[in-house]
């Protein structure tokens, strides 16, 4: 088995505290924009901000032509689908239940790498640290009481960010197994672009014309989450098409997000405070990561 290197290991952990950074982001957005709207000129700003990276406009247009099925494709998986339905779902759901769905995420994509990726099947080892992993984030959301609020409003919103989750995951496969002939930054700024650019058109039938008389705070929102997207999603994808990366193991990081995400919350929002259980949980978490890379050191099964 092909040990994943250490400045691979730390470029995937810095993608995921990237990621962590977009929950504040995103709550300071939606409270003036619509959310397919927002997503939409968010992701529209970050294909902008990657295209000077990926080549010229002519090179880059020419790989989209090349490799139009793949780029579409994963701009409908990674962008178009993913966030139109994350955007909407965490409109109608409480945080700590949207933390418990999204944190699930690890486990979803292992799940579809298992039947979709002959080389990441689902060991005993793999399966223990993902399902700790999701013990943590579960302890995290239940401690929050999501059951109080519940109804049918919260019961669709579940299904809505379970379905965004199932989408990344198998836009992670799509690019892990048939993206060999495209260059990452390419691939990325290509469909990042198409993807914001059809959430920006099927807004303005469902909620109208954007507006933009938005105070400071919210431009400033938007364009760190249109940073984020174009760093991250690009360190991903480089990561994914890395000869022995395999989804499964790669997404375990995603896990540190819900995690991360709270302390920025607990450090930047004055009504969020630190609970015990949150606690625990983020111990869970930690644990499952740990446990895992410990099995990768000492066993040759883990994976």
């Amino acid at each position: 088995m092909l040990k994943l290197p250490l400045k691979y290991t730390l470029l995937a952990i810095f993608a995921c505290l990237l990621w962590s950074t977009a929950f504040v982001g995103v709550k300071i957005g939606l409270q003036y924009s619509k959310p397919l709207s927002f997503a939409g000129i968010r992701f529209i700003i970050s294909g902008l901000i990657l295209l000077p990276f990926a080549g010229s406009f002519s090179v880059v247009l020419k790989t989209v032509k090349q490799h139009l099925y793949l780029v579409l494709k994963v701009a409908l998986l990674q962008t178009f689908i993913v966030y139109a339905l994350f955007y909407t779902g965490m409109t109608l759901v409480a945080g700590s239940l949207a933390a418990i769905i999204i944190g699930a995420s690890p486990l979803i994509s292992a799940i579809v790498a298992h039947f979709n990726m002959p080389d990441d099947e689902m060991t005993f080892p793999k399966t223990g640290s993902l399902l700790l992993g999701l013990a943590g984030v579960a302890i995290i959301g239940i401690s929050r009481q999501p059951w109080s609020s519940a109804g049918f409003r919260e019961f669709v919103g579940v299904l809505i960010l379970l379905t965004s989750s199932l989408s990344g995951a198998f836009a992670n496969v799509t690019v892990a197994r048939d993206s060999k002939g495209i260059a990452p930054l390419a691939l990325n700024s290509s469909q990042i672009f198409i993807g914001g650019f059809l959430l920006l058109l099927l807004s303005v039938p469902v909620e109208g014309i954007p507006r933009f008389n938005y105070p400071g705070e919210y431009y400033i929102a938007l364009f760190w989450l249109s940073l984020v997207s174009a760093v991250a999603i690009s360190i991903w994808f480089f990561l994914l098409k890395k000869t022995g990366v395999k989804v499964s193991s790669l997404n375990l990081w995603k896990f540190i997000i819900p995690v991360f995400g709270a302390v920025l919350a607990w450090t930047m929002l004055p009504d969020e405070q630190p609970e015990i259980f949150a606690i625990i949980g983020m111990i869970f978490v930690a644990a499952s990561i740990i446990a895992f890379n410990f099995c990768n050191i000492v066993s040759k099964n883990c994976d």
